[in-house]
């Protein structure tokens, strides 16, 4: 039966200082890294794990991490597919703001809304972000902030299409990528309801691992 792995990304620089980052691009800080190795050596370990390709979001730290669980468990060989559909949740005008600033002047229950709930978006950009990455996207994909279920609206699709059918045919499948990139795929796995997502998160570099049924249904979740 096949297995789909997801991964956060290590602890960024932006994580570190407390700071909203989104589709901001920051590297892994020391602990990131550390913790990134942690997480490559745990699925190193893992049995039965064996994945035919890696998908990661076009981000530094992501792809940072990718590379470095990649190189832990001998899977430096594998195709790696990068795409923006597995970015971060676009936090709009929040980026690059220390949290604990927009607490005090938003308060910690719209603070938490932003952050967590399904639907809240939080205070827009003026345009799009301008990012060789993204120039040959038409503009009219690129967020000026999101919430987490428009972000899934873009995360899903690439789900159904790329990650899905490998898993059909059997195929171990690992994603890392992102906080809220991947609470969109828990909460479509394990049919969260759009009120208590706002009580999940992802932590960094704790790799989970689903067992899945050949219809893709879950035989058992762990946590490494």
């Amino acid at each position: 039966m096949p297995k789909l792995v997801l991964v956060r990304h290590g602890q960024s620089t932006a994580n570190q200082k407390n700071i909203y980052t989104g589709w901001n691009d920051v590297p892994l800080s020391e602990l990131g890294v550390e913790q990134a190795i942690e997480a490559g050596q745990k699925l190193a370990e893992l049995e039965d794990f064996n994945p035919t390709m890696i998908h990661t979001s076009v981000l530094t730290r992501a792809i940072k991490t990718a590379n470095i669980i990649a190189e832990q468990c001998d899977f430096l060989d594998l195709p790696m597919n990068k795409t923006w559909r597995l970015n971060e949740r676009h936090y709009g005008a929040l980026r690059g703001v220390n949290k604990d600033i927009t607490r005090k002047i938003f308060g910690d229950e719209q603070v938490l809304k932003w952050r967590r709930s399904y639907d809240a978006v939080p205070p827009k950009l003026g345009a799009p972000i301008t990012d060789r990455r993204y120039e040959n996207l038409d503009r009219i994909l690129l967020p000026q902030a999101e919430s987490l279920h428009m972000a899934s609206s873009r995360i899903l699709p690439y789900y159904n299409d790329s990650v899905a059918p490998r898993l059909r045919r059997g195929e171990d499948q690992l994603i890392v990528a992102h906080g809220s990139s991947l609470r969109a795929i828990v909460k479509y796995f394990e049919s969260i309801s759009n009120a208590d997502i706002l009580h999940v998160e992802v932590p960094n570099a704790k790799p989970i691992v689903y067992d899945l049924n050949h219809d893709l249904s879950i035989n058992e979740i762990k946590y490494l």
